[in-house]
């Protein structure tokens, strides 16, 4: 029954907030008058508040553009934790476009959607997040390319980090940074969770989205961390696939400690 309230309150607050705030970023996009960063991360925040999940910092984004960030993927919360934190812009999957309301608002933050399984198209959307890398938009990559159980990371798919290459060139950048970021739920309701328990926060397979939600709220307060290491710089030599292992290791190390001691 307290699961209930939450989720018809949760629900009634995102349904006031987002309209608003939608209109406010929808203008910022197409007019470029005013400045389309800030909503998104404010927006982030609240959607947090609502869901009752705290989120815990270690380290701290790089201030080096261009900016990739590599991350290990959990959960479609990982959006917002990672958003609330900084101003960043996402590359997302392509059938998410289509998501009612949650495609709408992945397009006003400006992600860019790939398909992970054409390989035919994998250049031209490096090419895609190399011009946004140039840009100057810090652009977040799940390389697992899905979610995991949030106890430990699965393979980092190396072709998208093909990306910082392009921009390499296409900027006239010495080197790309690279930042390693690890995300682990640690805390529900303030108790260290064990490997059976962060499933509660993972969002695997064809779960459908409001279920989960709904178990979200129903289970009350969840702490999450992220881990910000220290940036890879990527420059002349540099292999794509040795610096995805290399990624991978790091942030697979600092999840992994995450885990064991929780703060």
């Amino acid at each position: 029954m307290i699961g209930r309230i939450r989720l018809v309150l949760a629900l009634m607050i995102a349904a006031i907030v987002t309209p608003p705030l939608g209109l406010y970023q929808w203008v910022a996009v197409r007019t470029h008058l005013i400045d389309d960063r800030k909503v998104p991360r404010l927006y982030h925040r609240i959607l947090l508040k609502l869901l009752g999940i705290r989120v815990r910092v270690t380290g701290e984004i790089a201030a080096a553009r261009p900016l990739m960030i590599a991350s290990n993927h959990i959960s479609w919360t990982d959006i917002m934790v990672l958003g609330s934190l900084a101003e960043l812009h996402f590359i997302a999957r392509s059938d998410m476009a289509s998501w009612p309301g949650i495609g709408t608002l992945a397009r006003l933050q400006r992600s860019v959607f790939v398909e992970r399984d054409q390989r035919r198209e994998s250049a031209g959307q490096a090419r895609a997040i190399a011009d946004r890398l140039v840009g100057g938009d810090p652009m977040v990559l799940f390389p697992e390319g899905t979610t995991g159980t949030g106890n430990r990371i699965q393979p980092f798919k190396s072709t998208l980090f093909a990306a910082a290459a392009m921009a390499r060139a296409a900027g006239g950048h010495e080197t790309i940074a690279i930042q390693p970021v690890a995300i682990a739920y640690t805390r529900l309701q303030g108790m260290p969770m064990g490997r059976l328990h962060r499933a509660h926060a993972a969002w695997v397979g064809d779960q459908t989205l409001v279920p989960h939600l709904a178990a979200l709220l129903g289970e009350g307060a969840m702490d999450v961390e992220v881990h910000f290491g220290e940036a890879i710089l990527f420059g002349p030599g540099s292999d794509r696939k040795k610096t995805a292992r290399e990624i991978e290791a790091r942030v697979s190390a600092m999840m992994a400690q995450a885990l064991r001691r929780p703060l």
